[in-house]
């Protein structure tokens, strides 16, 4: 392969490495929880 080649491979492993820490990062943060929604709905 060719050395852009190469160099593309690890800039898209980076981006894809840093964007599943992103992610994990926010879940852990309760970014993505929609407890709140369901409890206003479940309130008489």
């Amino acid at each position: 392969m060719a050395p852009g080649a190469w160099i593309l491979l690890l800039v898209m492993i980076a981006f894809t490495a840093s964007a599943g820490i992103i992610w994990a990062w926010s879940k852990k943060n309760g970014l993505y929880d929609e407890s709140v929604k369901y409890r206003m709905l479940d309130e008489d």
